[in-house]
């Protein structure tokens, strides 16, 4: 005897489902998440610290000793080289900014949830991506 399959079952299932979804991840999980950020934090901080290196160390390399044809052109590239320098010092501060907020929602146990949808970001998005506070599919709709 076949089963009859109705909306509302279907409904209820869904319901039931949703019951058991999990709604953060478990302390094992953060624990996990905390010492891949950890690691790309020490990184990243090492290399905006190389890159402040290079921004200031550039600014000690004058072009006084420099034939005139040549000192315009290697002026504009040393002015180029900073400011290219100190975009990227800028995005890597900003990425470590955003890697500390990641450790602060792991110490409140909101770490994954889409600020959004309020859902699990997926773990593999989250190995990828660490410092996400959007599921794609929210990312998405923007």
């Amino acid at each position: 005897m076949a089963t009859k399959v109705t909306k509302g079952t279907v409904q209820a299932q869904e319901e039931k489902a949703a019951q058991f979804e999990k709604v953060r991840y478990s302390d094992e999980e953060l624990q996990e998440f905390k010492t891949l950020i950890l690691k790309k934090l020490e990184k990243a901080k090492d290399d905006y610290e190389q890159l402040r290196a290079a921004i200031t160390h550039s600014a000690s390399n004058g072009v006084e000793d420099t034939s005139p044809t040549f000192k315009v052109l290697e002026e504009g590239a040393s002015a180029l080289s900073k400011e290219e320098s100190g975009q990227l010092a800028q995005r890597q501060y900003k990425f470590i900014q955003n890697l500390e907020a990641a450790l602060i929602r792991i110490e409140n146990k909101t770490y994954g949830v889409c600020r959004e949808t309020g859902k699990l970001i997926p773990k593999e998005r989250l190995m990828l991506v660490p410092h996400a506070t959007l599921s794609v599919e929210a990312k998405n709709r923007r």
